[in-house]
Order: structure tokens, then sequence, then C-alpha cells
């Protein structure tokens, strides 16, 4: 339920809008999906064998740090807290805004409460540069801003209550996706869609088929995330050794599975015209509104919020999980490693929610999925690797489950992430560069930290 109900958020109700103004085709469209979720399978297949190594809270951080040594998991306890995971708890609650819109249209992206603040591109390099960024407060962040702040709350009150709410939005999240698929695949739209490829308007720059298949990635990417927080409550589950691995298995494709079908229904319900340019790229709602009309399109509303708030609960109930097994290592600030009287690091989820209310104001769901899509790829390019490492390094280690295919399915996985990583620095800089920039200074925040540890005294001479 974790895995399944941290990775169905808000992408796949959004981003087929956008792969398809890249691709301009449905069968480029399902292409996408298709890599996307083979080179999931090989990073999930392959975070098992850790998972099954070291069931410890703290997941990713935890991996790094025994793997590659203690700085490089601070930098991704740095980068989780910075880039990737505040913002995509962002991104999906801005996303749930821009669907509130629906009930309320005074709930817009376009909608300012205050500002914007703009800056304006500036030029890196000759084929590189730098935004425009647009500043303030919109109506759609501030639902997202609420959002987070609601459930950050509710998962300050323990784990069982942040379980059993985790496990309400799954179910009702699953069930809308079955609807969408089964009403999509069956029932025929009160239009037909357009038939042929997506044509974009002409003051859209072309690019190379490949540049834009592996752009297009990030999408796709942004919603096959979330697999990796199992790791992070490893030590709260029964059986990790075998519970873990098996559920990195069962969980990802069942949702890979899920993804496809719903894709298929977009395009038989409205066409890859339609999914291009549905209101506000609100694709699952425009696709129940193709046969039911505005009722099915807020009834698919309604339920998209319901994933997008399942998403935003697990990912800030598993992710603090991080900051406390950093704190407890004294290399994360204040009482990040405390737990209070209901068992949970409330300071760590606080922080978390402070910083990614503060991200939801630079930018707009898609912007907000290139800032933390870009750096989460980076880390799990090196935990995967570390398989690899460790198999060197410590052969004879118990492993209560081994990589199915080692090493070409790892191997699959870092080539295919990597290349998607030297596209999108190429291609989406504007915040995929500061992403990595953040993560950059944290190596010397790393050491300033270290620095500032009480050291053991020497011994006597």
């Amino acid at each position: 339920m974790i895995i399944a109900g941290s990775m169905i958020g808000s992408g796949i109700f959004i981003v087929s809008a956008d792969i398809v103004r890249q691709l301009h085709t449905g069968p480029l469209l399902l292409l996408t999906w298709c890599i996307t979720g083979v080179l999931t399978l090989c990073a999930t297949l392959s975070y098992g064998e850790l998972t099954g190594l070291m069931p410890k809270a703290g997941g990713m951080y935890v991996y790094l740090s025994e793997i590659y040594g203690p700085m490089t998991g601070f930098l991704y306890g740095w980068a989780c807290f910075l880039v990737i995971e505040s913002g995509a708890l962002a991104a999906v609650a801005v996303g749930s805004g821009r669907y509130m819109g629906t009930f309320a249209p005074v709930v817009s992206d376009s909608h300012w409460l205050l500002g914007p603040w703009n800056i304006k591109a500036w030029a890196v390099t000759q084929n590189i540069a730098m935004g425009p960024y647009e500043f303030g407060l919109t109506s759609a962040r501030a639902v997202g801003i609420a959002v987070i702040i609601l459930f950050t709350l509710l998962n300050t009150f323990g784990v069982k209550l942040g379980v059993w709410t985790q496990n309400l939005f799954t179910v009702a999240k699953l069930g809308a996706m079955a609807a969408l698929i089964i009403f999509g695949l069956i029932m025929t739209p009160r239009t037909l869609p357009v038939a042929g490829p997506y044509v974009p308007p002409l003051s859209i720059a072309p690019v190379t088929l490949l540049a834009a298949l592996v752009v297009a990635q990030v999408g796709s990417f942004f919603s096959c995330e979330g697999w990796s927080y199992i790791g992070n409550v490893g030590s709260e589950i029964r059986n990790p050794g075998r519970t873990l691995p098996l559920s990195l298995l069962v969980g990802p494709a069942m949702v890979i599975g899920l993804y496809l079908l719903a894709n298929l229904a977009y395009l038989r319900l409205l066409g890859p015209t339609g999914i291009a340019t549905a209101p506000d790229d609100s694709v699952g709602a425009a696709a129940l509104g193709a046969i039911f009309g505005p009722l099915g399109g807020s009834l698919m509303a309604g339920a998209v919020m319901v994933s997008m708030f399942g998403y935003v609960n697990g990912a800030s109930f598993t992710t603090a999980r991080v900051y406390q097994a950093m704190g407890e290592d004294g290399l994360f600030i204040g009482s990040a490693g405390k737990l209070n009287r209901h068992g949970v690091p409330a300071w760590a989820l606080w922080m978390q929610a402070a910083w990614a209310c503060l991200l939801a104001l630079t930018g707009t769901f898609e912007q907000l999925v290139d800032y933390s899509t870009f750096a989460q790829l980076l880390f799990v390019v090196a935990v995967i690797a570390g398989v690899m490492v460790l198999r060197v390094r410590k052969p004879d280690l118990e492993r209560p489950y081994r990589t199915w295919g080692y090493p070409a399915v790892p191997l699959i996985y870092i080539l295919g992430a990597g290349s998607i990583m030297g596209f999108l620095l190429r291609y989406k800089p504007a915040f995929t560069w500061p992403g990595l920039v953040l993560v950059l200074l944290g190596v010397p925040v790393y050491f300033l930290r270290v620095q500032k540890q009480p050291q053991p005294d020497s011994p006597a001479t």
C-alpha cells in the first residue's frame, strides 16, 4: 500500500498532456511509458537486494552511507530535504490546487494573490538559458500549501494513523483508476476524438525525436517515483528481508500496468490532440468528461485530488524518517532525530513541510517536477550502482534476496537513467541546474557540520 499509494499521485492524471505535446503521437506516448516502466522495474528489482541487506529506518540515506561513506548519505538527505522530496511534495500539492479549480474556478495558477515577482531568463552558455522564473502566491499554490500543512499535522499523531490514512487513500485512488480504465476502454465518448497526431503551434521550436523522447521521460519518471519510500520504514515492517523485496516487485509492476491501461483509455477517449490540449492538463478529468459530460469530469477531478492527497500523506509519512536517521547521526539541524510522544519525528515532519511550502511559491507543477526529478535520478543511479559495488566489495554478505538478472538489470537502469539526466541538463536547464547546484552545496555544508560535532578525547600518552 505504501509503494502503490506513493507512486500513484498526480502524475498519471496530468503529465501525459506534456508528453504528447513533445512527441505528438499515441504510439510514442505509450512507448514513453513502456521505457519508464522497464527502467523502473530494473531499479526496483535491484533495490530489493539492498532492502533485504539493510532493513533499517532511513532507506537510501542508510544504503548510500554504508556503500560510499557518510558524506554521500548526507548529500542524499540534504538533497532529499532541499530538492527531491520537498520538491515532489510541493509539485503534487500545487497539482491538487489545479484540480480544485474544477470545483472553484477562482483556484488557478494564473490567479495571483501575492506577486508575481519575475526574474528574466539569462544565458549560461550559448545553448543553455536559466529562467525565466515567476515567484509568488497563486490560489492554486495556496491550496497546495494548505494540503501540505494538513497532512503533516495528521502524521504527527502516530504511525498507525498515518498508515490508516494511507490505506484509505490508496484504496480510493486504485478504485478511481480502475473506473477510469474500465469506462475508458469499454464506453464510447460523446464526441469522437480528433484523428491523427497532435500538431503543435508553429511558435514551438522543434527538437530531434531522440531528444524529445528522452526529455519526455521526466513526467513519466516522476509518476513512477515513490517506490523507494518503503526503505525509509524498513525497521517498522515485519520480516523485512522477504516483505520488502516482494513489495518492490508487486507494487511497481501493478502500478505500471495500470498506467499503461490508463493511457490507452486516454487515447481512445481523447486522442493525442485531446490529451495535449486538456484544460490545465487535467487529462484524467477530461477523459471521464468525454463520456459522462461535466459531472463525469467533476467526479474524476475529485478522485484525482484524493490520489494526490494520498501521495502527500505517504511522502510526508515516510520521508521524515530520512531526516530522523540523519538527526540521530548528528548530521541534521535541530531536533530532527527526536520522536514525539506518538513515536514519530515531528520536528522533521514540520521542517520538511515548511520548506515544501516555500518551494510551492517558486513554480508551476511542471517546473517543480523538473526541479525534483533530476536530483532523484542522480541518487537512484548511485544506489543501484551500489548493488554492484557491494557484490564486489562484500560478496560473502548474506542476501535474503539477490537481484534477478544481475548484472544486466542494474546496468540497464544506470545507462537509461544516466542518459535521461544528461538530456535534462541540456534541454530543461531552468529548474534542473538549480537542483544540481543545491545538491553540490551540500559538500561544504557536510564538512562544516562534521567539524562542529564533538570529537572523542585523544588517548593519554
